[in-house]
Order: structure tokens, then sequence, then C-alpha cells
């Protein structure tokens, strides 16, 4: 496993990172998601990504209980804050109110005195940027959490952020997460990317097989037992066109001449940029989890030439 800064801060992260979004609490049970975590910690994968959002919180309870008896020093712990998770008018958001009360609620259903990284899950327009700042640098010198991030802002809404912590000499946000893949990269490369360089920003990507479309599972239709054959999962069923699956059947192809798995390309292919510090990636199987954790390895076979053949094969694609 290779440790990346995350941005200009001294943290390391693992470049490769375990999610519960989606699969906490809804896919997996408690038991195969500790194995799972404990498998990725053997694995040299250090930082793992929540939100108090995922299944109603139940998938931090359950990564709560996963990483006991894991030093929790050697741990990178994350969640996040903005989506309704409390009733009222102030059960969502960014506002110092909401952002204090769900900080407390995370640590307790974490079972944790501290997050390492805590991420405003969105922009929120109805909170001045001047008070989220404050609110994150104030529970930085709380203790309760260590660095704090973004998740799907906009470059001048990150910008404005690190320009009022600079100016009023408080903790600005260190990191966004970003979707990004294969089929989505337009914002990160074209909007991100200089802020990163810009302010030393650090990229924890989310979504980097695009809903599993491109492992290659759903070229030839949707096996039954897929996510995306579930009623709950239509929102991915809408993702899979004969455009995108006539992509991944190109990029299978190049995989296959690399002897890489598609996920494993669609992995490294994220990983060759510096500014990705980790990427976010999930799993229900323990084969899942060690053919991700080695795509890391894979990066030094994306030679020019390949990233060139790569590049004209997204290029058939709407620019998203």
């Amino acid at each position: 496993m290779h440790y990346r800064r995350l941005g200009r801060s001294g943290l390391k992260v693992s470049e490769i990172s375990f999610g519960s979004w989606i699969t906490f609490g809804t896919q997996i049970n408690e038991k195969t998601a500790a194995k799972l975590i404990h498998a990725a910690y053997e694995a040299g994968i250090n930082f793992f990504d929540n939100a108090d959002a995922y299944a109603d919180g139940l998938a931090e309870k359950i990564m709560g209980k996963a990483i006991q008896g894991l030093p929790r020093e050697a741990l990178v712990i994350s969640s996040k804050v903005f989506w309704p998770t409390m009733p009222g008018p102030n059960g969502r958001g960014l506002s110092r109110k909401h952002v204090t009360e769900s900080v407390n609620a995370s640590l307790k259903r974490l079972g944790l005195e501290y997050l390492d990284l805590y991420f405003c899950h969105r922009f929120d327009p109805d909170t001045p940027i001047d008070e989220v700042v404050y609110t994150m640098d104030n529970l930085i010198r709380q203790g309760k959490i260590l660095y704090w991030g973004t998740s799907e802002w906009s470059a001048w809404q990150i910008a404005a952020a690190i320009e009022t912590a600079n100016r009023h000499h408080l903790a600005p946000p260190v990191m966004e997460q970003p979707q990004y893949n294969m089929l989505r990269r337009r914002r990160v490369e074209s909007e991100l990317t200089p802020v990163c360089k810009e302010y030393g920003i650090g990229l924890t990507t989310w979504s980097p097989l695009y809903s599993g479309i491109l492992t290659g599972k759903y070229n030839e239709g949707i096996p039954e037992d897929s996510r995306a054959a579930l009623e709950d999962y239509q929102w991915i069923q809408d993702r899979i066109t004969p455009e995108r699956i006539e992509i991944v059947r190109s990029l299978t192809t190049v995989a296959q001449e690399l002897e890489l798995s598609m996920a494993q390309l669609a992995i490294a292919w994220l990983l060759r940029r510096k500014e990705v510090s980790s990427v976010i990636t999930g799993a229900t199987k323990p084969d899942q989890l060690k053919s991700n954790v080695v795509a890391g390895e894979a990066v030094e076979k994306l030679t020019d030439p390949v990233l060139e053949q790569i590049e004209q094969i997204l290029g058939n694609q709407p620019n998203e």
C-alpha cells in the first residue's frame, strides 16, 4: 500500500481507502462489515470513510463496532454533515447549530472521541461561509475534529472558504471529496485541478467504478444478483446506457491487454493524478477488496501510449 499526503497537510492517507456508502447497513451486515474493515486494515488501508446520512446513521454505528480492537492512532476516520438527519428546520445544512449537534451524534455512533476528517457534505446557500469556517475551526480547537474539508463544492466555494480562513487566521479546508471516474471527469479535471494546485487541496474521490459500471459486469446485461437489479437502485439502471457500455467494452480490452481487471484499470487511472490523495472504494466481498487494494500497483502500467489509447476511447462520450 502506498500513502499520500492529504493535500498540503501533514496527514498521510492510504491511496486506496474503504467507504461505507450504500453497503453498510443496507447490503452487508455487521459481521461482514467487520471482516472487511479488518481485512482492509491488514492490507494497509488506514482511511475509512463514512457520513451521518449513510443508512440513517446505521453505517456509522456499524463502523464504530467494526473498528473496536484496532489501534485508534493508526486509523483515519471521516464523517460528513449536511443532509437532513434531525427533525425541524435546523435538522439539516451547515449552520453552527446543526454542525455542532451532528458531530456530537456522529462521535457517539462511531464510539470515538474525535474524527480525523470532517466533510461539509454539500455547500449550504443558507449559511454564510464565514459561519461554516468559524464553526469548523472551533471544532478543531475543541479537539472534536482534526481536519475539515468539503464534498461536491464548486471551485469558487472552496476558494472562498480558504480565503475566509486565511483572512481570519482560522483552519482552512484541506480536502475535497468529488465524484471522479472515467465516465464523470470534467468537473475535477477542468474546475477543481487549478484549485488543488493553487491551495494545496487533496482529493478523496468517490464512485471510482461509477456504481459498478466500470467493472464491466453490466457489459452483457444486468445480472440478477447485481445491485442494479434491486428495486431501490433504479438510478443505477438509468446510468447503464448503450454508449457507456460500448466505452467500457473497449476499456475492458485495454485492461485485458495489461493483465488487469477492469476495476483495477479504472482505479489506477484515477491514481495517476497527483492531486488525488485517496480513491474511496467499496466492497461487499473479500475478493473485491483484494482486487481494489492492489490497483495502485497498476499505475506503472499506464504508459503514455496506454493513456493515449484510453483517452481516445473516453473521447467517445458526452463531456460529463
